[in-house]
């Protein structure tokens, strides 16, 4: 587990950070989420050492993270960082020894990972002459080269196609079931709803919201409805006048709606069973909300 506690940092007079504190488990995924200069990119570097944090800890295991550790990290920058001029699968296999594998275990690797990216056939050219999104999974294969125990990815889907998407989906998911912690960033919000199992979302540098996927659902659930009205006089615009309540869908017999309280909302269930004669009542439910809508109401 990565264990991030009280993390603060500024640049000048401008603070980026503001004690962050959060958790990456070992074998889950960790989608980092916020927007631009929120401060995802400067907890990861802190993370991995390339900046230090004005306060606070990061450990590993309960143990503080050295610089042996970091060695044995896995990280993809959102800017690319690979060789341009040297051939894809050349540079896998020299990462990989500069992790300290043998040649023969970094060139087995390096295989492995561009068989299972999809660039295999590439493997054999410059960098430089993959397109956008095949570069982006050969950075990805270079976090993955060396066997990490943790890895840290910033944006790893962007300027990927959904079938590349969910190639590295795949990837990630087997890497993850291994044990290792994955925290990694983007602003796709619909692939870290699916991919992730923890949701840690950030705003001008604290922490707004974290917690499983269910568990922020369950906590932001319960504020809109959906009303489904069966038979030949199904009707629900009397909807509109209920007091505590604001339509936000009206077609025919259904209806979604957000109550200022359990109470409004079960009036509204109430109301329509009464009704009987023409109608009756086909579904009423809480709408489990979105992770992009949940992202909305805590960045507010």
């Amino acid at each position: 587990m990565i264990d991030i506690q009280g993390i603060s940092r500024s640049f000048g007079d401008r603070r980026v950070l503001d004690d962050v504190s959060f958790g990456v488990e070992g074998g889950r995924m960790t989608g980092f989420v916020g927007g631009n200069g929120a401060g995802k990119t400067t907890t990861m570097r802190i993370v991995l050492g390339v900046l230090a944090a004005d306060a606070g800890t990061v450990t590993l295991d309960g143990a503080p993270i050295t610089a042996q550790d970091r060695a044995r990290f896995g990280y993809m920058p959102e800017e690319r960082g690979l060789y341009p001029k040297m051939k894809v699968l050349e540079q896998l296999v020299y990462l990989g020894r500069l992790h300290g594998m043998s040649g023969a275990d970094a060139k087995a690797s390096a295989e492995g990972l561009v068989e299972r990216l999809g660039i295999a056939e590439r493997a054999g050219d410059t960098l430089e002459s993959l397109s956008l999104g095949n570069q982006q999974r050969a950075q990805i294969a270079a976090a993955l080269v060396h066997e990490p125990v943790a890895l840290v990815l910033d944006e790893p889907f962007s300027g990927l196609d959904p079938m590349a998407v969910e190639v590295v989906v795949g990837v990630l998911r087997d890497f993850a079931a291994k044990g290792a912690p994955v925290l990694f960033s983007s602003h796709q919000l619909d692939i870290v709803e699916r991919l992730c199992d923890d949701v840690v979302v950030i705003g001008g540098g604290r922490i707004l919201a974290e917690g499983s996927r269910e568990e922020l659902r369950a906590a932001h659930s319960g504020r809109e409805f959906a009303l489904e009205l069966a038979g030949p006089e199904a009707d629900a615009g009397w909807v509109r006048e209920a007091a505590g309540v604001e339509v936000t869908h009206l077609d025919g017999g259904v209806a979604r709606f957000e109550a200022e309280s359990e109470e409004a909302a079960q009036a509204v269930l109430a109301r329509a069973v009464a009704a009987g004669a023409g109608s009756s009542v086909r579904s009423f439910a809480p709408i489990t909300p979105t992770l992009a809508q949940i992202f909305k109401e805590v960045v507010r």
